[in-house]
């Protein structure tokens, strides 16, 4: 097997590493209560976006801040979970 055409699994948003851009693969809107499914959708969070975890809470249970185009959202991390993303090759 190529090394070069590994397939890089999905993961949450939540687990995503600071600084590592990916791809919205998926969102579990079933997850979210109807106030903040709208607001994902407000902002943009669809699939095929592109998407960047800027900093997290120290507070295990703290907020997200990620990037979405050129806007920067805080985001709860059960919401951050519903949210799945493809890493890009860096």
């Amino acid at each position: 097997m190529d090394m070069s055409s590994r397939v890089i699994l999905p993961v949450s948003l939540e687990s995503l590493p600071r600084r590592q851009h990916a791809t919205v693969a998926a969102i579990d809107w079933a997850r979210l209560a109807v106030p903040e499914a709208r607001r994902l959708r407000e902002l943009g969070f669809d699939e095929g976006v592109e998407v960047e975890v800027l900093h997290r809470a120290r507070l295990g249970s703290g907020p997200i801040a990620c990037r979405i185009g050129r806007m920067t959202v805080a985001l709860r991390r059960a919401v951050a979970g519903a949210i799945h993303v493809a890493p890009l090759a860096g």
